[in-house]
């Protein structure tokens, strides 16, 4: 049997102050939000809540040390709801603290501790690319395991997903170009996981067409072009959501997080470095199924033939975001091994959702035709 599941009740509005009256935040809210949103959003905005900022706890992508301090900075201090204003990073942090039990924070995440929910989750997104609203998955950098994991459970759904394209107005180039590339990669690899289905794959399709339309067209027109397509971008990370939230994402993502957690390489530009290896790999082991309807949805869309795709998608892409080879990241021909052993051992969630099996000589492969 197949299941498919949309839990968040979905709500646009057209500003956060829209919001923050509609929601009546205030005291009883945990908030959590950069100083960036502080300063251009929240002025006078939300008052009484107790707002955080994870950067006062770590730097870089979230970790269980920033989880662990944060918690421990709250011990003591009550409230009822936690809302959450950010990219992938805030928000998944966020869905920790609606959790009753979060430390030691390793546990959870090694399945030691049932998360239980505890109280109401609210998330906004300020980037278009991690889908994280929409999804129960939380994802955090492990120190002690070197590498990131993901802990997927229900109790990790937001009760509200608020979609604001008037937070994707200050978003810098380069972090708009990663995290775009990434919802599209959560698109292309639930549409070829094979747990995908025809709802799933609605989805995948209908994210996949507004982002590549949407690169396109700022490729030709340059930046003005991208204010137009907000909340397009906006609606595709969250169908993308939608659609990796239900059927998965696979190796393109396994293999991106030792990158990112050894060299603190931002998640979406890592899926970038991975994405074009992991699928010409999947068609030289079988051109068939899901994949080859997928690269003629690509070949409609790119207007090339269906043997093009991937050169074409690559023109497209790096007209985006550019993005380096593996030793231009400080990455060891010595640390490839490492990489791979924690992609096969640390990363079977994922590796379970690939178009095809691959085998870790097949991971070693990918990570040297990167080197």
């Amino acid at each position: 049997m197949q299941s498919f599941k949309i839990q968040p009740k979905i709500e646009l509005a057209d500003s956060l102050a829209e919001f923050c009256q509609e929601f009546q935040v205030g005291p009883g809210d945990l908030l959590f939000a950069s100083r960036r949103t502080q300063q251009n959003y929240l002025q006078g905005l939300a008052q009484g809540a107790i707002i955080i900022d994870y950067r006062d706890f770590g730097s870089g992508e979230p970790t269980d040390t920033m989880v662990e301090g944060i918690a421990h900075a709250l011990a003591g201090r009550d409230y009822k709801r936690v809302i959450a204003i950010g990219g992938g990073t805030i928000l998944d942090v966020a869905k920790l603290f609606a959790l009753q039990t979060i430390l030691p924070v390793a546990k959870l995440f090694q399945q030691e501790i049932p998360p239980v929910k505890k109280c109401e989750l609210i998330l906004l997104p300020t980037t278009c690319g991690t889908g994280s609203e929409m999804t129960n998955i939380s994802i955090l950098s492990l120190t002690s395991l070197s590498t990131k994991l993901g802990l997927a459970h229900d109790a990790l759904y937001a009760d509200h997903a608020v979609l604001i394209p008037e937070l994707l107005k200050d978003l810098p180039d380069r972090a708009f170009g990663a995290s775009a590339i990434d919802a599209l990669i959560h698109a292309m690899e639930s549409f070829t996981s094979p747990r995908a289905t025809a709802f799933t794959k609605m989805f995948s399709l209908q994210a996949m067409e507004l982002i590549i339309k949407g690169f396109q067209d700022i490729v030709v027109q340059g930046r003005k072009a991208r204010d137009k397509h907000l909340q397009d971008f906006l609606l595709a990370s969250s169908y993308a959501g939608i659609a990796f939230g239900n059927a998965g994402c696979a190796a393109v993502h396994a293999l991106s997080y030792p990158l990112g957690a050894a060299k603190h390489v931002p998640h979406g530009e890592a899926n970038a470095v991975m994405l074009l290896p992991v699928y010409k790999l999947y068609q030289e082991k079988h051109y068939g199924g899901s994949l080859r309807d997928l690269c003629q949805y690509l070949a409609g869309l790119l207007g090339c033939q269906e043997m093009d795709v991937w050169l074409r998608l690559e023109d497209l892409l790096t007209g985006i975001l550019s993005w380096k080879s593996l030793a231009d990241y400080g990455v060891t021909k010595d640390e490839l091994d490492a990489f791979a052993d924690v992609v096969m051992n640390k990363q079977r969630r994922l590796m379970a959702n690939n178009f095809v099996t691959l085998t870790r000589h097949d991971v070693e492969k990918i990570y040297g035709s990167l080197y």
